[in-house]
């Protein structure tokens, strides 16, 4: 399937590939995962966490580069 839209396309088709990491990682889908609700919760908030790392590294990584020219 695509959209026309290519940043669209290339989004889904990460999701896609996510899904199938998932999959084997976890021998099931979403759809199919019977966490409870808080534990769904604490998933996001880890990776809303992870994230917020994610983005301060990369600000660091920036910064440095602009210090640099």
């Amino acid at each position: 399937m695509e959209s026309g839209d290519k940043v669209v396309d290339t989004i889904i088709k990460k999701f896609y590939q996510r899904s199938k990491v998932g999959q084997k990682k976890y021998g099931t889908t979403l759809e199919n995962n019977k966490l409870e609700i808080n534990e769904w919760i604490v998933h996001a908030q880890e990776e809303l966490m992870d994230c917020l790392l994610y983005l301060e590294k990369l600000k660091e990584e920036i910064n440095n580069k602009l210090k640099s020219v």
